[in-house]
């Protein structure tokens, strides 16, 4: 059975290109300006031109407010917003009967203790996505190829469906679904050949790893 892949950070016809051929069920488009991957929203709409309907595009936001995440919806066809920062459960049930959208809240981990921050939005989100904890001084949240112990989600079961992000690569893909149990998988800097900078052979890699498993 193939894994379903998100592919985000995307800001190159030629990546989006790579990621519809080779099967990507997401991409995502990163509104987030500390980030290399940040596009404006008229960006992302020329971007979203070349994406089918049955791809599902991702708007990542990191605690935007209601104009900022307005400005992108009417700029992009957008299914599902992401949530990388601090919102609370409260606001994600907010944004998601506000928007009428579905909503993705990213959960940072590094300890057994941050699997009780994921259930507190079990009944907020649309879905989760588990991404490693960002090092001290780090500039933004996600995206910085950093790996957590897979271990620590091994054999939970969660009410929503969810995604495994941080730090994978087509070579590490193989091991992170075998220990994590990941259904879906995202990545965003596994896929560059400099921060910000998506790599087409890189993606197309990863994608055929991902319909392999």
């Amino acid at each position: 059975m193939s894994v379903a892949a998100k592919i985000c950070g995307l800001s190159s016809e030629a990546a989006i290109a790579a990621a519809i051929a080779g099967g990507a069920s997401y991409v995502g488009f990163v509104f987030y300006p500390p980030s290399p991957r940040t596009v404006t929203p008229a960006r992302a709409g020329a971007l979203c031109a070349a994406v089918p309907a049955s791809v599902k595009r991702v708007a990542l936001f990191v605690d935007a407010d209601d104009a900022a995440i307005t400005a992108v919806l009417d700029a992009a066809p957008i299914d599902i917003l992401q949530f990388h920062g601090a919102e609370s459960p409260e606001r994600v049930d907010e944004a998601k009967r506000q928007f009428d959208c579905q909503v993705m809240k990213a959960i940072s981990i590094a300890g057994l203790d941050d699997l009780a921050v994921a259930a507190r939005y079990e009944d907020a989100a649309d879905m989760l996505l588990f991404d490693a904890k960002p090092p001290p001084g780090a500039t933004r949240p996600g995206g910085n190829g950093l790996a957590f112990d897979w271990q620590l989600i091994a054999g939970r079961d969660w009410k929503l469906p969810w995604m495994l992000s941080g730090g994978l690569t087509a070579e590490l893909l193989l091991e992170a679904v075998h220990i994590s149990g990941a259904h879906i998988v995202d990545v965003s800097s596994g896929v560059e050949s400099a921060p910000g900078q998506k790599d087409p052979d890189k993606i197309r890699a990863f994608l055929e790893v991902a319909r392999g498993l």
